[in-house]
């Protein structure tokens, strides 16, 4: 249960900055619509919101959405960034536009920093380093980035948290929370819970400001790409790493995103379009763990021996997915159903991974939508299949239809067509679908080959002869309750209480007119009486009067409070 105000919000004046933000960028309905104005007035009338910025009408609203982030600080920069990952919950146009938000601010002191490192690692600091370097390479809003030098020489990037960012994130987060309660409590049908994407972005900050989950994920991808001298991964050092401080070697070549127009030749760059395909589409279809953000900013290029452009090394793994077996078989019967133009194994996989309703399997309209889909890539074979393209196209089914995408796949969707766009935008001529081929080809096999099928067989085998095998002693045990006469059932009734209160409410709603009605008939009666014997007028006036006035006050307090109960 969300706490009351007071509580939840430590200082009110941030919800109150928060307001004239969005008021300023022309978001007066957002303002209202998620109550944030009740929120200010309620925690201080005296405060005076800001005049919107007519200047900036004529900017699309994802844009101005995009800038009043950036404004409102490293919290919702972060959201932004989130949310750009996430075309189920918002418009696609909103998410390209939010994936431009940039978070370079001004950098922390460097004495600061230091000191933070000082706090974090203790005497360790005086025994590792021989210099840490005061200015750094990159600020960001939640991190800094320092070079340094151990005292053997080897060169390392230390990435720190900024100091006091956790207690400024903490605050932001409270508002988050409450502000999607507020929308969920009176907005139904919007296609998503607001309270469960705040708590799944609760869940990314706190693993992108831990950052001994990003040493496991990157030493784990290290070791998965050991044996392949094409790709790579930094070194973690973890006797210099904490939660708040993680210390990786430095990686030297050319940062994709800051490439010069001729520094590759174009069998270079074809050599890193091959790299970095074969990379995520591994990850993704075959290892089950992978980088979900390889953008041109998170690759390096690194030289061998001769100069020329080598491996690729990826680096800034905090943000990641996970697809576990259930789920690749399941992308395994979308490409297999599509391909053979398989309607009800298609719908089978969107029930399973969406949890919807399997009734919706019987809509024609929904049917329709599938089948649409199914149509743009039947009779294809996996030599000209676009695994991106027939993911992003069966993403958008889902999201036309309401129907909740896992985030897993989200990411995965994310991660194919991220580096499927850094092919096209390095080396056009490239064919990523050849290059895609062989992982596509191995995660259909391992579902639908021969050694799959005879797994599957042997442990259905095992499955019925261990429950032959238990049988005879559950049934034992149910005729023996049954004989002893304690055999019971327990049943629990869902989706019932909407039902419930309206029932509630009508009976209620029933039970003042019968009394307002028995008020007003005995009034009446009473003026009757005393039209028929005036002898006894005082007393019947009086009665009836007092009925009336009952009645009128019964119906007025039923349709003013009423409704509120």
């Amino acid at each position: 249960m969300i706490r009351n105000i007071p509580q939840t919000i430590r200082n009110i004046r941030r919800a109150h900055d928060v307001v004239n933000v969005l008021i300023r960028y022309g978001f007066e309905d957002v303002v209202q619509e998620t109550g944030l104005d009740q929120i200010v007035l309620r925690g201080r009338r005296t405060l005076r919101l800001v005049r919107r910025d007519k200047t900036l009408d004529r900017e699309p609203r994802a844009v101005r959405m995009r800038k009043a982030l950036e404004e409102l600080g490293p919290t919702f920069v972060k959201l932004g960034q989130i949310l750009a990952t996430r075309p189920d919950l918002i418009p696609r146009e909103w998410a390209d536009e939010f994936a431009k938000l940039q978070d370079d601010v001004a950098q922390v002191p460097g004495e600061q920093i230091i000191a933070a490192i000082h706090e974090q690692l203790g005497p360790k600091v005086d025994e590792l380093f021989e210099h840490i370097e005061p200015e750094a390479m990159a600020a960001a809003s939640i991190a800094q980035v320092h070079s340094a030098r151990f005292k053997d020489g080897t060169e390392v990037v230390l990435k720190v948290l900024r100091p006091g960012i956790q207690k400024v994130l903490e605050a932001d987060m409270e508002l988050l929370e409450l502000l999607a309660a507020f929308v969920e409590r009176h907005f139904r049908d919007i296609g998503f819970s607001p309270v469960e994407t705040v708590d799944q972005f609760q869940r990314e900050i706190r693993r992108e400001t831990d950052y001994t989950i990003e040493a496991r994920a990157t030493q784990r991808m290290r070791a998965d790409f050991a044996d392949d001298p094409n790709i790579d991964f930094p070194r973690i050092f973890p006797e210099a790493s904490t939660a708040s401080v993680l210390c990786i070697e430095l990686v030297k070549g050319t940062l994709l995103s800051k490439r010069k127009p001729d520094e590759f030749t174009h069998e270079e760059l074809e050599s890193i379009v091959r790299n970095g395909t074969h990379a995520v589409f591994r990850q993704c279809l075959e290892i089950g763990f992978f980088h979900a953000d390889p953008h041109p900013g998170n690759i390096f290029v690194q030289r061998d021996a001769e100069g020329k452009a080598g491996p690729i090394c990826f680096i800034d793994c905090g943000m990641t997915g996970h697809i576990d077996p259930r789920t690749a078989e399941a992308l395994a019967d979308i490409v297999q159903g599509t391909i053979a133009g398989e309607l009800d194994r298609v719908i089978d996989v969107v029930v399973a991974l969406t949890d919807t309703d399997p009734m919706i399997a019987s809509s024609r309209v929904f049917r329709a939508e599938v089948w649409e889909f199914i149509s743009h890539f039947q009779n294809a074979d996996f030599q000209s299949l676009h695994m991106g393209q027939l993911l992003s196209e069966f993403f958008d089914k889902l999201q036309r239809n309401k129907l909740r995408c896992p985030a897993d796949i989200v990411f995965l969707i994310k991660a194919i067509t991220t580096i499927e766009g850094v092919g096209e935008d390095l080396c056009p001529d490239f064919d990523i679908v050849a290059e895609a081929r062989p992982s596509i080809e191995r995660l259909v096999r391992k579902r639908y080959g021969y050694r799959a099928l005879k797994s599957r067989v042997q442990n259905s085998m095992i499955a019925y002869a261990e429950m032959a095998e238990s049988l005879p002693r559950e049934l034992e045990m149910l005729l023996t309750a049954l004989r002893r006469q304690k055999l019971t059932f327990n049943l629990e009734h869902r989706g019932l209480h909407d039902i419930t209160r309206t029932v509630e409410h009508a009976s209620r709603n029933i039970a003042r007119a019968l009394i307002i009605t028995a008020l007003l008939v005995a009034s009446s009666v009473l003026v009757l009486a005393h039209a028929a014997d005036s002898t006894m007028s005082m007393p019947l006036v009086v009665g009836a009067g007092m009925g009336f006035t009952a009645a009128g006050v019964v119906a007025f307090w039923s349709i003013t409070f009423g409704k509120k109960r």
